[in-house]
């Protein structure tokens, strides 16, 4: 595909999403880990910085959260978990929606040139 900012953005936005999706599934799989710490996913102000800059590029990067931990060490909270889950995974739907739309305008410009 002909690469833009926009494309460039909507598969940095979609890189970032799947890497917060595994972040968040490894979170939920060790909520009961003594001493686990939580990782977040940060590539939004980055990716929008770099939008404006005209080029769509990022990598997204994964921090321990700084969240307040339980006695054992582990501050993996199934509910932020749930309620991240949620958002990604409409985010993501999103993303693709808007990547499927652009390949098929590009479809349609190639075929009345």
């Amino acid at each position: 595909m002909l690469e833009s900012v926009t494309s460039s953005a909507i598969a940095s936005a979609l890189d970032g999403l799947a890497l917060r999706q595994r972040a968040i599934a490894n979170n939920i799989a060790n909520v009961n880990t003594p001493g686990y710490t939580a990782k977040r996913v940060q590539f939004e102000e980055a990716l929008q910085k770099s939008v404006q800059a005209g080029d769509g590029n990022v990598v997204a990067h994964t921090m321990r959260s700084l969240e307040p931990t339980k006695l054992d060490g582990n501050n993996v909270n199934l509910d932020t978990e749930t309620l991240s889950n949620i958002d990604t995974v409409l985010r993501y739907q999103f993303a693709t929606q808007a990547a499927g739309g652009t390949a098929a305008s590009l479809r349609t410009a190639m075929r009345t040139s």
